[in-house]
């Protein structure tokens, strides 16, 4: 016979936080949300730590370049997807690297002689209005000159003007030797009241921009996440059966931490991946495991070699796992009981593995929950698809902005490589739908909206840290009734959106 639990496995929803005593010092502006994300010995920090306890899930429709740079602003990390080429996937995680490292090697380049038109459409192109007019066209050459969106008005010069024609020539700009400090070079701009300062070589070849928004936005995003060359912190999904070629590919473009993406983590295909990753990297390489459901599972990878274990099967908004195969687990049950082992393992090893909620987050106050239950930090996709930096259209439906949303498990994603079972190289049945979100605008507003839901109720809670809120919470299991009292009810709502 089967063994059978003898508790009905739990959604977050099943939940409420109870409060605690809240001294004076229990203000959001106090609290901090600083979280690790890979493994650490007792008495040791871990080696990456994110400013939010929030990553975004391995999709298509989820994680890009563009998501990974508007999140580590906000300072956490976006997991690139792996459900494309690994040359694609490389030149994702390397655009993320090379966006902001304060020195930065231009993109946006181009002859003296091509024309108004040519700048026009690199603009499009890369997105940056600063265009660097080197002799060959090339980012390390011959510095001539600069041209901005100051130089030239298209309602009133032709598209074949030359752009020696109209740039800012070489005589005309500040710059510095290619030795100046950041400190320096960002001086030299504040004196100067420039928005961008080119640094050369001492033959005059252009090396390297320092962009006074770079600056402007350290300032505006004191939460960012930079690892220490000054470069926004990125993640990038593998999976089981590439990892050979696609980890040494991802680990070049400068990929700051793996995560092997698999709806079922409790498998050798895992251990082995984990396995070729330690015997080639040793522990210079971080990656994260997952995903598995109890403490049998979070054992098995920690010991295999994991640096985070991600927690959770079928619970996703688009998922379809749990109807299809019958398997997987209430995440808030899943994540109390990974969590214990993870805390059991620490006891044991001095080794804290961190561990990663994945799923089943529907409200805000559930991010609270999720980590007062012990997970260190949440990775979410439905959550992250709905802004205007995920990779998907924008679209009205039925009167209403919504964005396109798919599951790796879907005939869209056709993702196999992530339902890997050793078997042939298909998607044989879906385990993900296709599907429309609300659209609700950007990711910063939108995450520092439930950031300061998240700090207010920690407040409440009487603690001002993640560990401490992990260590001091109480929670309770409600009723469905207790569940229908929590929201409003036995009122007639306003209609606040009729016309006056």
């Amino acid at each position: 016979m089967a063994f059978i639990f003898e508790e009905p496995s739990h959604t977050f929803g099943e939940y409420l936080l109870v409060p605690g005593y809240s001294s004076a010092e229990c203000i959001p502006d106090n609290v901090s949300l600083r979280t690790p994300v890979v493994k650490f010995r007792k008495g040791e920090e871990s080696s990456i730590m994110m400013n939010i306890p929030l990553v975004s899930a391995i999709m298509q429709s989820v994680s890009d370049d563009k998501m990974a740079i508007a999140l580590a602003r906000e300072g956490g990390i976006s997991f690139i997807y792996g459900s494309q080429s690994i040359e694609d996937e490389a030149a994702m995680v390397a655009r993320v690297k090379s966006y902001k490292a304060g020195f930065i090697t231009s993109d946006s380049n181009i002859r003296p002689d091509q024309t108004l038109a040519d700048v026009l459409a690199l603009k499009e192109k890369t997105g940056h209005s600063t265009v660097a007019v080197t002799e060959d066209g090339s980012p390390n050459g011959k510095l001539l000159g600069i041209v901005t969106s100051r130089d030239y008005r298209v309602s009133r010069m032709s598209p074949d003007a030359v752009v020696a024609d109209f740039m800012t020539p070489l005589e005309k700009l500040i710059t510095a030797p290619e030795t100046t400090t950041l400190k320096a070079a960002n001086d030299i701009i504040w004196d100067h009241k420039l928005n961008s300062l080119p640094l050369v070589d001492a033959e005059g070849h252009l090396k390297y921009m320092v962009f006074r928004k770079d600056y402007d936005s350290h300032k505006e995003n004191t939460l960012e996440l930079l690892d220490d060359q000054k470069r926004y912190v990125v993640g990038a999904g593998i999976n089981t059966r590439d990892f050979a070629e696609r980890v040494p590919a991802l680990v070049e473009a400068g990929a700051d931490v793996l995560c092997i993406d698999s709806s079922e983590g409790f498998t050798e295909w895992q251990k082995i991946t984990l396995a070729f990753i330690r015997e080639k990297y040793g522990d210079t390489v971080k990656v994260g495991a997952g995903n598995v459901v109890d403490a049998d599972g979070f054992r098995f990878l920690a010991e295999a070699g994991a640096d985070f274990v991600k927690v959770g099967i079928g619970g996703g908004s688009i998922c379809i796992t749990r109807e299809q195969k019958g398997i997987g687990r209430g995440q808030a049950t899943a994540l109390i009981d990974v969590c214990k082992a993870r805390d059991e393992y620490f006891e044991e090893t001095g080794i804290y593995v961190p561990v990663c909620s994945d799923g089943g987050l529907v409200h805000d106050y559930h991010m609270t929950l999720a980590l007062a239950m012990g997970a260190d930090f949440l990775m979410m996709g439905r959550y992250f698809a709905r802004f205007d930096e995920s990779p998907t259209n924008k679209v009205i439906i039925n009167g209403n902005y919504m964005k396109e949303y798919w599951g790796e498990g879907s005939n869209r994603a056709r993702n196999w490589q992530r339902y890997d079972m050793g078997g042939a190289k298909k998607l044989s049945f879906e385990e993900g739908v296709d599907s429309y979100v609300p659209y609700a605008g950007s990711l910063r507003d939108n995450v520092r909206q439930s950031l300061a839901k998240v700090r207010s109720t920690m407040c409440n809670c009487g603690v001002l840290n993640i560990p401490d809120l992990q260590k001091n919470a109480k929670l309770t299991l409600i009723s469905s009734t207790s569940i229908v009292e929590g929201g409003a009810h036995d009122v007639v709502l306003r209609d606040t959106k009729s016309s006056r």
